[in-house]
């Protein structure tokens, strides 16, 4: 079937070294695939944090991951198999295939991945101990609503987000003009708005809620909130889009 995403011009923010499969596949749909790595991801500072937190794992009840990041940073540290009684949280199915790949099956991963799902599906937590490895500066709901609910959250920063300064090339492309731009998290959004302030006709998708209220919290006129917060979700969401248009 021909898709209608055949010629548009799409911006990828997403960090350079995660955004080529998706690039990917929006050109096999014939899309013109624009990188602009607005963001990329660096370590914490607080290596020593994290692997005190890893080394004593067998004190915690649970460990949950909320993004790819989080999986990948933390395992730096992990040097034996977890311990059998702790169970592993997963917000989505690109951090749950980041655990299979390192052996390890979440126990818990919500319909919907938000950290508001996360947290109450998480079953009764009252007294338990629980390790958060995440983004330095995320959002503080996941944390909040654990507390809320009487557990003993451990958050340690795993990785950080900045912003990155994309290539010359990068820039010039999107001023020669471009159909979409995709937000994959606030961050990718807020950095873009940094980089490039100034505001054109380029349709904007986000990958989810959380995504879009930062989007127009920063003054831009939200087009499209995939349904599935993933990227296969954005894509369809996309295709759908230009579709109706």
């Amino acid at each position: 079937m021909h898709s209608p995403l055949v010629g548009k011009r799409i911006v990828v923010t997403r960090p350079a070294a995660q955004s080529a499969s998706f690039c990917a596949e929006l050109e096999l749909r014939g899309a013109i695939a624009v990188p602009f790595p607005a963001i990329r991801i660096e370590a914490s500072g607080e290596a020593e944090l994290l692997r005190t937190a890893i080394a004593g794992l067998r004190g915690f009840d649970w460990i949950v991951f909320t993004s790819v990041n989080g999986v990948e940073h933390a395992w730096e540290h992990v040097a034996e198999p977890l311990p059998p009684a702790l169970r592993v949280a997963a917000i989505g199915p690109a951090t749950a295939r980041a655990l299979q790949d390192r052996s390890v099956v979440p126990d818990f991963m919500p319909g919907e991945f938000r950290a508001e799902r996360l947290a109450q599906g998480m079953g009764p937590v009252q007294g338990q101990c629980i390790l958060l490895a995440r983004a330095q500066g995320a959002r503080r709901t996941l944390v909040d609503m654990l507390r809320e609910r009487g557990a003993r959250v451990e958050e340690v920063p795993a990785y950080r987000t900045v912003r990155n300064m994309p290539s010359a090339s990068a820039f010039a492309a999107i001023k020669r003009g471009v159909d979409a731009i995709t937000f994959t998290s606030s961050s990718t959004a807020t950095h873009f708005a940094a980089l490039v302030p100034e505001r054109n006709s380029a349709a904007i998708a986000c990958i989810g809620p959380v995504t879009a209220k930062t989007a127009r919290d920063l003054g831009y006129s939200v087009d499209m909130v995939a349904e599935e917060y993933t990227m296969r979700g954005l894509l369809n969401t996309l295709e759908d889009y230009f579709r109706a248009q």
